[in-house]
This record gives structure tokens, C-alpha cells and sequence, in this order.
């Protein structure tokens, strides 16, 4: 497990942050931040008030790296660059989560590395992470002001022969998952999304098309809705384009393998992120070295899928 719980003894009262400060080496951010995760533990019960005093017997939860030997297929001084295998999370979700791509990340580079970005579990492909604090802001920054050019492959439902643009604006689901299990929908009241799409090839036997996406917005499930919306949703996606009954049962863990080939249409999300562009010093351009299109073998023969029905 990447976390583990060590037991300290605090011999003379102290406040708890600077406790966490002088032991871990930490800011006094970090140190705050990690007593309001609940990583500091008196007789089992997590302290959040990162200004109470603590003395004697504590026990504190860190986040210990354990890579499986992922190697970068970048890197220099500052950045990595990872192939991220589909179904592999980019951070751990919870403290006993067994392995994310930050096992990977902090293995290599030490605690004050940090992936830049996030990408959907089920998503293969580039994954950007810094090695330092200074990069790691530098970075994201760059993603927020959307100076890092992305693309992605996907294999999507249908064919599609012509170039197109979506400006759909995109917002939250925040009324429950009552009637869908969708996480954003397509609203006049979203946020503005702009994602362009170029088809590069058509399965006539799958009834399935390879298309080329370049989001200029970074919405939650930008592309994955926008494709939904023109009716050629991403085959695999276990969300958008499946019955309620099927996005729930992936969700609760409780779908066989063959159930999700028949009402996903593919026993993975078919999304890849391929490259990235971006200036760091210099200007990159970094482009996936996995085959995607050939991750077509993972796609449900039309005739035997029903997952958009």
C-alpha cells in the first residue's frame, strides 16, 4: 500500500503544525494541508484543527511510493513524461487506493513531485508530471491559461467523414444521478467548451471511426460529451452513451466483462491522449509512442454491442 502509518512521540506540548513543520521538513502549508486530510491521528482519530496542541502519542499517515518500474519516455531536469495505461488512476483517490501513476511519478523523482494534470482513469496516454515545486506551478499554470496544446485518438460509434467543431458549453451535474450517471451535460447556462474533430480512418466492419480530437478548452469530460452529443459517442465509455442501469453497474463495480464489451461496445474507454505541446525553457512537442490505432482489438463487433441503447 502507498500509505503507511508511523506512531511519533511528542514529548513537550506543541502546536500541531508546527509539529508536522519540523519533522517532515514541510511549509506551513503543507504541514496544514496534511493535518486537514487526516493524516495526523491521536488515539485513532484524525485531528483537523491544525492549531490545537498535541503532546505524547500520535501517529501519522504518509504517502509512500511504490513503482511497478513505469519508466518515463521524457524526461529532463524538470518534467517527465509517462505513457499512462488505461485503467490506471493518475492520483490515488483514497489512502488505500494499491497503485496510481504517482507511485510511478514520486519512485523516480522524490516527494516533491506531482503529475500536472489529471486524465480519466480509462484514458491511455500522456501523462505530464514536474519533479519540483517550481515546475509543478509553472506547469499547471501553463494549463490553466491553456498554453499547453493537447490531442487525443479516440474510436468512436459510427462513421464520421467530415471535419467538425463543437462549442457546446458544458456544465455540472449537481442534481443527483437520478435519471443519468452523467457527470456534465450539454447546457446554454455551461461553461464555454470548444473542442475541433477530424475523422482519420472508418472500420466498416466495426462500424467504428478513428478521429483526431484537439480540445482548446479542458472541461471535466470535454471531449467525451462533446462526442456523445453528436450522436458518435466514444465506444468503451461506460458514462456517456450507456443505459442508467449499465453506467451503474460499472460504477458499483458490479458488471461482468462480458456485460461491459456488450453495453459499452469495448472493454475500455477508447481514449488516448497523444500529444502535447507546450514552452518550457524550450519549446516541446511531445508526441505518444503507443499504437493506438491498433487498440481497435479491444472494440465490441457491431452486431453483438448495445450499449447505446
Amino acid at each position: 500500500m502507498p500509505f503507511v502509518k508511523e506512531k511519533f512521540v511528542v514529548a513537550e506540548e506543541i502546536i500541531a503544525f508546527l509539529y508536522v513543520m519540523r519533522t517532515l521538513d514541510f511549509s506551513q502549508g503543507q504541514a496544514q494541508r496534511h493535518i486537514a486530510k487526516g493524516r495526523l491521528l491521536i488515539d485513532g482519530v484524525s485531528m483537523k484543527y491544525t492549531g490545537e496542541k498535541i503532546q505524547g502519542e500520535i501517529e501519522m499517515v504518509f504517502f509512500r511510493p511504490k513503482g511497478k518500474g513505469l519508466k518515463p519516455t521524457f524526461e529532463n531536469n524538470h518534467f517527465m513524461v509517462f505513457e499512462k495505461p488505461s485503467g490506471v488512476l493518475v492520483h490515488p483517490n483514497t489512502m488505500s487506493t494499491p497503485y496510481s501513476m504517482l507511485d510511478e511519478v514520486r519512485t523516480i523523482a522524490g516527494d516533491n513531485a506531482n503529475s500536472t494534470h489529471r486524465i480519466d482513469m480509462e484514458t491511455s496516454g500522456l501523462l505530464l508530471s514536474s519533479k519540483h515545486k517550481k515546475a509543478e506551478r509553472h506547469l499547471k499554470g501553463l494549463f490553466e491559461s491553456r498554453d499547453i496544446k493537447k490531442s487525443y485518438l479516440a474510436w468512436v460509434d459510427g462513421k464520421l467523414t467530415q471535419a467538425f467543431s463543437s462549442h457546446e458549453a458544458i456544465k455540472t451535474n449537481k442534481d443527483g444521478y437520478e435519471t443519468t450517471k452523467h457527470k456534465v451535460f450539454i447546457a446554454e447556462d455551461g461553461k464555454a467548451s470548444h473542442t475541433d474533430f477530424v475523422p482519420l480512418e472508418y472500420d466498416e466492419k466495426l462500424d467504428a471511426s478513428l478521429v483526431a480530437c484537439y480540445p482548446h478548452t479542458g472541461r471535466t469530460h470535454q471531449i467525451r460529451v462533446h462526442l456523445f452529443h453528436v450522436k458518435h459517442p466514444i465506444l468503451g465509455d461506460p458514462i456517456y452513451g450507456a443505459t442508467y442501469q449499465a453506467s451503474d453497474d460499472y460504477l458499483e463495480m458490479t458488471q461482468s466483462k462480458e456485460d461491459r464489451l456488450i453495453q459499452h461496445g469495448a472493454s475500455r474507454l477508447m481514449l488516448h491522449a497523444q500529444s502535447l505541446e507546450f514552452v518550457y525553457g524550450s519549446r516541446f512537442h511531445i508526441e505518444s509512442k503507443e499504437y493506438f490505432k491498433s487498440q481497435k482489438n479491444c472494440i465490441t463487433p457491431r452486431e453483438l454491442r448495445v450499449f447505446n441503447a
